[in-house]
C-alpha cells in the first residue's frame, strides 16, 4: 500500500492511508496545511494551484463536514469540482466501480477523493487510475481516513508541538473508528508513545491490533493526558446491546467537566464530529475553553487543499 502512494520518483501520488508515510512526508504536509489555514473571519484567500484540474468527490456514504471541505478545498485551490450523488449513480444500475473511474477519467477528471463503507476500495481506484490521475481516500470503512489524521495531529501541534512527550487520550469506540486508527498511525509516526485507548471493552480494538494501551477504566485512562480526543457513539451499537445505554454509556465514558479535570489543566478536547452531546462529551466541554473542536473542522479544509496541492508540486 505504501509503495502505491508513491510514484516512481517517490513523490506522493495518491493518498490511502497513513500506514507506512515517512515522517518527513507527514512533515511536509503538516507544514503545508498550516500556511493554507485561515482563521474564521478572515478573507479567504484563492489560488491556481490546481487551475485547470478537476476534482470529484466519490462519496458512498452520507457527510457534511469531509465532503463540504473537500470541495471548498479543491475550489480555493482553483479546481473544478465534479459532486456525484453516487445513491443516483450509474453504480445503482450494476456500474462496476473502475468503469465509473474509467468513465469520468474520459472526462478529464484528475483527482478523486472518494468515501466507501468497504475496505479496499481506494485501493482499487488507485491501482486501475491512469498515471496522471491522483486518489486521495476521504474514509474507507473502518480501517483508515488520512486527511482526518492529519488534521488532527495539525491541531495538536498548533497547540502542543511536542509530540514524543504528549500522553493522548483516545475514548470511545475505537474498534469500529477509522478516525482512531489513522490518528494513531499520525501519532506514531510523529513519534508519540504514550497513547491510551479507552472505552467499553466490546468496543476495544484487540490487543495489538492498534498501537496503544488499552483501558476499560476511562478516568483511568483520562488522568494526567495532555490531549483528549472523544469519538462518536453509533446508535447502532446501543441498538444491539454492545453498550449500555446512552445514558448509563455517558455516566461512564462521556466526557463532562469534573472528568476533564482528571487530565491536565491545559489538556485540550478534540472530537471529529459529528457529536452526540450528553453521550461521548458534555456540551459545556465541548464549547468550553479547551475545546478544539471548532479548531479542526477549520483545519480540515487546509490539510485537504494541502494534500490536493501536494499531488502537483
Amino acid at each position: 500500500m505504501s509503495k502505491l502512494q508513491l510514484d516512481s520518483r517517490g513523490r506522493l501520488q495518491h493518498l490511502l492511508t497513513l500506514e507506512g508515510l515517512e515522517r518527513q512526508t507527514l512533515v511536509d504536509l503538516l507544514d503545508r496545511a498550516q500556511r493554507f489555514c485561515v482563521r474564521p473571519g478572515a478573507a479567504v484567500k484563492r489560488h491556481d494551484l490546481l487551475a485547470g484540474r478537476t476534482v470529484a468527490n466519490l462519496f458512498f456514504e452520507p457527510s457534511t463536514r469531509t465532503r463540504a471541505s473537500f470541495e471548498l478545498a479543491a475550489r480555493r485551490l482553483g479546481a473544478e469540482v465534479l459532486n456525484l450523488d453516487m445513491s443516483m449513480s450509474s453504480a445503482v444500475k450494476g456500474e462496476s466501480l473502475v468503469d465509473t473511474l474509467y468513465t469520468l477519467e474520459a472526462m478529464n477528471v484528475d483527482l478523486f477523493a472518494v468515501r466507501h463503507k468497504d475496505t479496499g476500495v481506494p485501493e482499487l481506484l488507485a491501482r486501475h487510475a491512469a498515471p496522471h490521475v491522483h486518489v486521495l481516500s476521504a474514509g474507507e470503512a473502518h480501517v483508515s481516513h488520512p486527511t482526518q489524521g492529519l488534521l488532527d495531529v495539525l491541531t495538536i501541534r498548533q497547540r502542543k508541538p511536542d509530540f514524543e512527550h504528549l500522553a493522548v487520550a483516545i475514548v470511545g469506540d475505537v474498534r469500529h473508528s477509522r478516525v482512531a486508527r489513522s490518528a494513531v498511525q499520525a501519532l506514531h509516526i510523529l513519534g508519540t508513545k504514550d497513547i491510551r485507548l479507552a472505552g467499553p471493552k466490546s468496543l476495544l480494538p484487540r490487543k495489538g491490533e492498534m498501537r496503544g494501551e488499552l483501558f476499560t477504566d476511562t478516568d483511568k485512562a483520562l488522568r494526567g493526558a495532555d490531549v483528549i480526543m472523544m469519538l462518536r457513539i453509533q446508535k447502532e451499537r446501543i441498538r444491539s446491546g454492545s453498550i449500555p445505554s446512552a445514558q448509563a454509556y455517558f455516566k461512564r465514558y462521556g466526557l463532562n467537566a469534573a472528568r476533564l479535570k482528571l487530565a491536565k489543566p491545559d489538556a485540550m478536547v478534540m472530537h471529529p464530529g459529528p457529536m452526540n452531546r450528553g453521550v461521548e462529551i458534555a456540551a459545556d466541554v465541548a464549547d468550553g475553553p479547551q475545546s478544539a473542536i471548532r479548531i479542526q473542522v477549520n483545519n480540515g479544509v487546509a490539510v485537504r487543499m494541502a494534500v490536493m496541492s501536494k499531488f502537483y508540486s
